[in-house]
This record gives C-alpha cells, sequence and structure tokens, in this order.
C-alpha cells in the first residue's frame, strides 16, 4: 500500500529536480537602457526607445547589413519590372505572428499603410503609389505611378520610423493613435504582464521564430535568440547603473558618460565599445509654430549661438568621440556640404534677438534630466539663449515625458513648448529623402514641424534623381535653403559607447543596439 506513496513521492522529487535544473538553465541578458520605455507604437512616435522595442517584437521585410546594404529579411524573393513600376514580392516560408498565426501579404500591406501615414520616406512612397495589394498568402504586388529609386530603401530604412510589420488587426488601427498590443512575428515576445513602465521590461525568446540561414551581419541576416530572457532595466542615474555594471547587476550598459570610461578602461570584466556604427548628430530643435521660433530672424540667430565645439566639449573632451561637423548631413554621408554654413558668432546672434522684435515670450526648453548628452547639450544652450537676449524657461523630466509633451502644438502659456535637445542616429541624418530634420512639409514634419514648400521641392527632385551629381547638388542645394529658414540647427556629432560585462558575447554592429546573437556565457 505505500509503494503508490513511495512512487508519488519519488516522481515529485524528480519534477522538483527537473523543475529547479530548468529555472537554473534560464539564461537572462539584464540591460541598462538610454532610457524609459512609456508606449509600444513604433509608427506613431519616433522615439527611439519604442524603436528599439520595435526590434525587439517585429521583423521586417528588408533589412540594413554591417557593409550598410539593403538585404531581404522577411521576403524570399523579389522582382521589379522592366519599366520600374511595379515590384513583387513573396514572403519566406513558415513566417509566423507570437500568436501562431501565420503572417500573410493582407498583414504587410496594413502594416505599410499605417507606416506610409507617418514616416517621411513611407509619405513619398505612398504619395507614388498607384496600389498595394496581396495578391495572394504570400505575395504583395506595388505599383507606381513613375518609377522611384528608393523603394527598397525605404522598406529596409534602419531607423525612425521603421516598417515593421504586424498583424492587419491591428495595423488598421488609426496612424493617430497608439497600439497597445505588442503582437509581431519578431525574435523576442514582450511580456506585457511584467513591464513596469519607469522600471522594467522584459522579452522573452519566441521559441517559433525561425531565422534566415545566411550569418547575422547589422540588422541583417540570421536573428537567433541566444538567451531566454532580456530585461531592459531602467536606472535614470548613471553612478548606480555604473555600479550596477561593475558588480555584474546588468550585463550591458548603453550609452555610458564620457567621464565613467577612465574608471572603466582598467576593468578586465567589463568592455567597451561602439554603441552603433554611425554616431548621432545632437540636433537643437525650435518648435516653428509658436512664438518665439516662429520668427525667421530669432532662428537666425541660433545659426550664429550654435558653437559645436563648445556644446562637444561640454559633454566629452575626448576628440574621437566627437566631431565639429558644419552641415546639416554627417560627416560620413556622400552628400555632406557645408555650403552656407556661418561661423559663430554671439553678437551677430544679440543683433538679429534685437531685430527680430521678441518680445520676451518664455522658451520652454523640454529638458531632459537623464545623464547623458541631452542634458548638457540642454544646460548649455539654455545658458547661451539668456546670453543672447532670450528669456529661458528650462522645464526638467525624463525622456519619456518629453517625448509625449513634444507631440503638443499649443503656444508655452498653455503647456506648449519651443525647444529640445536630441539626438538622432546618423541612419536619420545622412540624405534629404529621409532626414529626420530637414522634412519641411508642416504638420507632417517631425515634431518643430517646419514648413517650407521650396525645400520639399527639392526633396521631391532629390528622390526622383537618378544622376549622382545631380543628386549631389540637390542636396546642397537643400542645405543652403535650410541655412536661411533654419527648420534647426546641427549642435555636433557624437559617437556614443556602451559597456558590457566579459561573459557577454555576440554584439553586433549596427546601426542601432540589438539583442539578438547575443548569449551570456
Amino acid at each position: 500500500m505505500n509503494r503508490p506513496k513511495q512512487l508519488i513521492a519519488a516522481l515529485a522529487a524528480v519534477g522538483i529536480m527537473v523543475s529547479a535544473a530548468s529555472a537554473a538553465a534560464e539564461t537572462v541578458l539584464r540591460v541598462r537602457p538610454f532610457g524609459d520605455l512609456k508606449q509600444i507604437d513604433p509608427v506613431i512616435t519616433s522615439d527611439y526607445m519604442v524603436r528599439n522595442h520595435g526590434y525587439m517584437v517585429y521583423d521586417t521585410l528588408f533589412a540594413l547589413d554591417e557593409a550598410m546594404q539593403i538585404k531581404p529579411q522577411m521576403v524570399e524573393r523579389w522582382q521589379v519590372s522592366a519599366d520600374g513600376l511595379v515590384y513583387t514580392f513573396v514572403l519566406r516560408d513558415k513566417l509566423a505572428f507570437h500568436n501562431g498565426t501565420p503572417v500573410t501579404a493582407a498583414d504587410v500591406v496594413a502594416s505599410l499603410e499605417r507606416w506610409g501615414k507617418r514616416d517621411g520616406l513611407g509619405q513619398q512612397l505612398m504619395a507614388l503609389t498607384k496600389s498595394l495589394q496581396a495578391s495572394d498568402d504570400r505575395t504583395m504586388t506595388l505599383t507606381l505611378a513613375r518609377p522611384w529609386g528608393l523603394v527598397l530603401d525605404a522598406l529596409g530604412k534602419p531607423s525612425s520610423n521603421v516598417p515593421f510589420i504586424m498583424p492587419a488587426s491591428i495595423a488598421r488601427t488609426p496612424a493617430d493613435t497608439a497600439i497597445t498590443d505588442s503582437t509581431g512575428s519578431g525574435p523576442f515576445i514582450m511580456k506585457r504582464d511584467e513591464w513596469v513602465p519607469g522600471s522594467k521590461v522584459v522579452y522573452v525568446k519566441n521559441p517559433n521564430y525561425v531565422p534566415r540561414s545566411e550569418p547575422p551581419s547589422g540588422l541583417a541576416g540570421g536573428k537567433t535568440a541566444k538567451v531566454d530572457r532580456i530585461e531592459w532595466r531602467y536606472i535614470p542615474d548613471a553612478q548606480t547603473a555604473l555600479n550596477a555594471l561593475q558588480a555584474g547587476e546588468i550585463d550591458i550598459f548603453e550609452e555610458v558618460p564620457p567621464d565613467f570610461l577612465p574608471t572603466l578602461k582598467g576593468n578586465a570584466k567589463i568592455r567597451v565599445a561602439p554603441q552603433d556604427t554611425m554616431g548621432m548628430q545632437m540636433v537643437f530643435r525650435m518648435n516653428t509654430l509658436v512664438p518665439p521660433f516662429n520668427n525667421l530672424k530669432v532662428r537666425q540667430a541660433i545659426r550664429y549661438m550654435i558653437d559645436q565645439e563648445m556644446f562637444a566639449q561640454a559633454y566629452v573632451t575626448d576628440s574621437t568621440l566627437y566631431r565639429n561637423c558644419p552641415s546639416f548631413y554627417m560627416c560620413s554621408s556622400p552628400y555632406f556640404t557645408d555650403a552656407g554654413w556661418v561661423k559663430p558668432d554671439l553678437a551677430k546672434a544679440k543683433k538679429l534677438i534685437a531685430e527680430s522684435g521678441y518680445d520676451g515670450t518664455s522658451v520652454v526648453v523640454l529638458h531632459a534630466t537623464e545623464s547623458g548628452p541631452t542634458n548638457t547639450f540642454s544646460l548649455v544652450a539654455e545658458q547661451l539663449m539668456r546670453d543672447i537676449g532670450l528669456k529661458v524657461e528650462p522645464q526638467a523630466m525624463d525622456w519619456g515625458t518629453l517625448v509625449g509633451r513634444r507631440a503638443s502644438k499649443a503656444t508655452v502659456d498653455k503647456g506648449g513648448w519651443s525647444l529640445f535637445m536630441s539626438g538622432p542616429t546618423g541612419a536619420d541624418m545622412m540624405d534629404p529623402a529621409g532626414h529626420l530634420g530637414l522634412r519641411s512639409n508642416c504638420d507632417k514634419a517631425w515634431f518643430g514641424w517646419p514648413c517650407d514648400e521650396m525645400i520639399e521641392k527639392l526633396r521631391e527632385e532629390f528622390t526622383l534623381a537618378t544622376d549622382p551629381e545631380k543628386k549631389k547638388e540637390l542636396a546642397r542645394t537643400i542645405q543652403l535653403r535650410a541655412a536661411e529658414v533654419v527648420p534647426y540647427w546641427p549642435a555636433a556629432q557624437l559617437y556614443l559607447v556602451r559597456a558590457t560585462r566579459s561573459n557577454v558575447e555576440g554584439a553586433l554592429k549596427a546601426a542601432v543596439p540589438v539583442y539578438w546573437n547575443i548569449s551570456v556565457k
């Protein structure tokens, strides 16, 4: 009579040991991201935390590899008609969303249509599109009104806004309404029940994801999840984050402040490497809809106020980690030009403010206070604006709050804003077509909403031009116009670094930080 009880007890003990072994075998990667994740819709916002979340849970039709070449990702094969008007795309087999439903061409169409209402390149693509439709479950056809050489560039763009593919039922959400369902088909699944804004975001390995067969390269190739669980731990204080890294409580520290680098240099348990392959352009982004920056002369004064060397050195003195780049384009861009650039001159800046008729309206600065370049650059900008005669009102907040506030178009006396400092990745600032800061299509532009018909006409010509020299000429003309109307002003080019524990392997050289292919030994 006791034997069944003994057997049950033995089986229970085995079960406990198996369960314990399984728990012990779970691998966890703990990351201190640069900011907090406040929402999850990568279409409605250009916030890089949301973009990075998107790369965890979604996949893309095409992707940019380490050599900056566009490669197929969800697409198995594609072809273009001889006249350049019809693109046919066939999806890879066995693509499935996290809920188990197959990814279909109808999902792709709905996703691209929603993305095309918000993204700069997407807007241009959709303006030239006669039809975008699913031919069968795995095939979609894009028909253009005229040839456009940037189709694959748009579908494979690496940064905000990324054309991530989501279920059609979610993608049909209006483009001005945030989605709340994180279902994708990417290598990780978001654990919504463990998401605590201001504290932690959790992702687990997608057991049904089928990577491409090619080796990983940049954002392309095989996306293999080599850990079972990834935890983003929001630690706003950089010193606390550094202590956690050194103690082994986190494995990766994104955007390490430069003054911490000497401390880490002699630590054999920690490695330091570039955060991404392109660097970033710090931008002085003005709200052109409301006073005082709706006044052209006030914006033109800012051109003379900004000394890139001064801004950069306030944050980092290591000359390998910054660059004075007198252009709206990244210095590494094939379209780099210094045409129309002006030298810093505070006396000229003061004179323009005096001539502008400035009436003392407060310059409300959305000041992100987390340790990092946005905080330092905001402090420098605030003092310089005071020096040239502007009344400055900094409003301290975390980055997630700033992302929400900058969507307001209200005047400053009704809760609006005048200015924020930001650092778009180089991938978003390379050429006129996808340039985040130069877009001047009014309500459809990036926050700040510059409106200039000439810039938009020139940008359209750029996207349709096929001759490389003509494109360079157009890029130069766009820069000259932008230097005149000042939709924003570059405040330096920085190269961010991240620190990893020495037992973390496989971090990819990519245009944005991604977490597949990484293992923890």
